[in-house]
């Protein structure tokens, strides 16, 4: 890294130190100790929770003595993906990073600023006699990537300030005022087989190369769901016939909407062409439906071999819940700031068959209204249970709601303004940020989320703009200022 050519440069110092100190998420010993001494050897107010969270004190300088407690916090932990070729060990070895162009990138692997360029900004801060603030507290979250567990374990006391400053975001300009709590429920049908059965044809279809994407940001962007357009073909022919179900593998990740799968289904040999004829209308149905949004579609069917069969009720049953559940936007947001957020929604994550043929089906909810989300979870859970399913929804993360009379948030505005002349956006987002946790432990608690412009994230293509840092340092410390 050029440390000549990146601005501003004590953030960008303090990025590079992190970067060489491994951190994995549920695995950031290196990184606790690092801070620990960070704050200790500079004389200030350093404490490690019990659950391995860390917080410094910097006290306020002269002129700003009575100014109110403001919290910075970011996450420690970092998601570690590579491309094949790429021959780091997490464990042990430094991120390598490079310029291209405007952007920032790692070698062969995630960069790590989600979310270490906002502790760089913390530590810049902290390391600095030479910038105004009223009293400080850094806070430095663990495995926020993996389960939430550090602002979850985290004890109602141990932050003191009034308001909050999350830098976890991904997109200089936006500022963050509401995110979604989340709730994941998961239905398992323990189904009936037969072996060997007689004048069946087998048939094997599937679908792929759909867009996909998290669920979270792209749940209201119209694109096609693999698990619904296998079990809606299915259901359709069922009401003209016999379709049993064999094995099922569709979609992936509980928050990603999924792209791809296979179904395996049996229909009486006198059935077989029609349902080939049936499925080719089907095919090119789909592709008009979706002709904006899935341009590279690719649906298939083809025979295949015989397997055990799951008995005809219990086939029925689980298209019916299938077809029947809720997937996509339940509800936009009431509030009028941002009122064209999705507020509740359901993602059909993945349907998928157990070694012991239990069929095991993922979904995924999100609302920022807690009443609202335990409605959703409720519609989904009672539609797997009138199919018979064993269901089970886990206890999830909370919502942070929109607060309309948030002094923070004035002061972010106002001093974005006077900085850039041009109106920052205030936005919720449909994804859950560790300031929901927050918000449940500290109800009074003023926040915002902002960061630098970040792409890619979870991946080896994470890059960060590197114009961006500069003006949300820049947009910090003015903030610090006239709080």
């Amino acid at each position: 890294m050029n440390k000549n050519k990146l601005n501003p440069s004590c953030v960008f110092e303090q990025f590079a130190q992190i970067n060489a100190i491994p951190r994995p998420s549920k695995r950031e010993e290196k990184m606790i100790a690092f801070l620990k001494e960070f704050g200790e050897s500079r004389g200030l107010d350093t404490i490690v929770d019990e659950t391995g969270n860390v917080l410094i004190r910097k006290a306020a300088t002269p002129g700003y003595e009575n100014r109110e407690t403001i919290i910075l916090q970011s996450h420690m932990d970092m998601v570690c993906e590579k491309l094949p070729e790429c021959t780091i060990d997490f464990e042990k070895d430094p991120i390598e990073t490079y310029i291209d162009g405007e952007w920032l990138r790692a070698k062969g692997t995630t960069l790590g600023a989600d979310d270490g360029i906002g502790i760089a900004m913390e530590l810049a801060l902290l390391d600095s006699d030479a910038i105004e603030h009223g009293p400080i507290e850094c806070v430095f979250t663990r495995d926020e990537e993996t389960g939430l567990t550090g602002a979850e374990g985290m004890k109602a006391g141990f932050m003191t300030g009034s308001m909050l400053i999350n830098l976890d975001s991904e997109d200089e300009g936006q500022i963050f005022v509401s995110c979604a709590g989340g709730k994941r429920t998961q239905a398992i049908f323990r189904p009936k087989y037969e072996e060997n059965v007689e004048g069946m044809f087998y048939m094997k279809i599937g679908v792929n190369s759909l867009t996909g994407g998290p669920s979270v940001d792209d749940i209201n962007k119209k694109r096609a769901n693999a698990v619904k357009l296998l079990v809606r073909f299915i259901y359709a022919e069922m009401d003209k016939g016999t379709v049993r179900l064999g094995t099922l593998k569709a979609g992936g990740l509980h928050n990603a909407i999924p792209r791809d799968g296979e179904m395996i289904i049996a229909v009486p040999f006198a059935q077989k062409e029609q349902v080939r004829a049936d499925f080719n209308i089907f095919v090119s149905d789909v592709e008009e439906e979706f002709h904006v949004t899935e341009k590279n579609i690719n649906m298939y069917m083809e025979s295949t071999d015989a397997e055990p069969l799951i008995t005809e009720t219990d086939s029925r049953r689980i298209i019916l819940a299938l077809q029947g559940v809720d997937n996509g936007i339940m509800s936009m947001c009431q509030d009028e700031a941002i009122e064209w957020l999705v507020e509740t929604s359901s993602n059909l994550a993945s349907v998928k068959t157990q070694e012991d043929g239990s069929v095991v089906v993922t979904t995924s909810q999100r609302s920022n209204v807690m009443s609202a989300l335990d409605n959703m979870c409720a519609t989904v859970r009672s539609v797997f249970q009138l199919a018979g399913a064993e269901v089970d929804t886990g206890e999830g993360y909370p919502a942070w709601k929109m607060n309309p009379n948030s002094r923070l948030t004035k002061i972010v505005v106002d001093t974005y303004k006077d900085l850039f002349g041009k109106e920052p956006k205030v936005i919720g987002i449909h994804a859950g940020l560790e300031c929901g946790l927050f918000a449940e432990r500290y109800p009074n608690l003023d926040m915002v989320s902002m960061g630098p412009t970040l792409r890619g994230v979870h991946s080896p293509d994470e890059r960060l703009l590197i114009p961006t840092v500069d003006m949300v340092w820049r947009h910090l410390l003015e903030i610090l200022k006239k709080a």
